[in-house]
C-alpha cells in the first residue's frame, strides 16, 4: 500500500464536533503537526470530512 503524509493546517476553534473528533483519529493534534498514514478508503474519507483543515502529499518510498 502507498502512504500519504497528513499535516494539519487549521485550528479546530468553532468547528464542529464530528470535525475534531475527525483530527484526533488521524492523530493530528496540533497546527502544523504531521503523521504518515496507509492510503486506505477509510483515511480517505475522513481526509474528506476535514479537508479544509489538512494538507495531504504522497509520501516516496
Amino acid at each position: 500500500m502507498s502512504k500519504i503524509k497528513i499535516t494539519r493546517t487549521r485550528s479546530g476553534i468553532c468547528r464542529i464536533d464530528a470535525q475534531i473528533e475527525t483530527l484526533k483519529h488521524l492523530g493530528l493534534r496540533k497546527v502544523n503537526h504531521s503523521v504518515v498514514l496507509e492510503d486506505t478508503p477509510v483515511v480517505r474519507g475522513m481526509i474528506k470530512r476535514v479537508e479544509h483543515m489538512v494538507k495531504v502529499t504522497p509520501v516516496e518510498g
